[in-house]
């Protein structure tokens, strides 16, 4: 495993989420009820980012064809999407926020 440093604890207030890149991926942090994910930051149905949608009840959605994803992993809850996005492991340490992106 490779993990990478990208944000403090704190940074983020609940159901907010904030665009990262590591290692060149395009990724989304998001903080919702109470933990820390991080997802693909494009829908798996449409090339657009989900950073344009918002966080509802652990799951994301994407704000131009209205697809829900499961936070936790990936899946694809509501048409038309119905391939997952990519979900990667996090870890906090010494009150910062790490992901594996391998």
């Amino acid at each position: 495993m490779a993990f990478f440093q990208v944000a403090m604890v704190g940074e983020l207030v609940a159901d907010q989420m904030k665009r990262i890149e590591v290692n060149g991926q395009r990724l989304l942090l998001v903080f919702a009820n109470d933990k820390y994910y991080v997802v693909d930051e494009m829908c798996s149905h449409e090339d657009y980012s989900l950073y344009l949608g918002c966080i509802q009840n652990g799951k994301i959605k994407c704000s131009l064809h209205g697809s829900y994803f499961d936070l936790e992993n990936g899946q694809a809850l509501v048409d038309p999407a119905d391939e997952p996005i990519k979900t990667y492991p996090v870890k906090i340490e010494n009150q910062q926020i790490w992901v594996d992106v391998e």
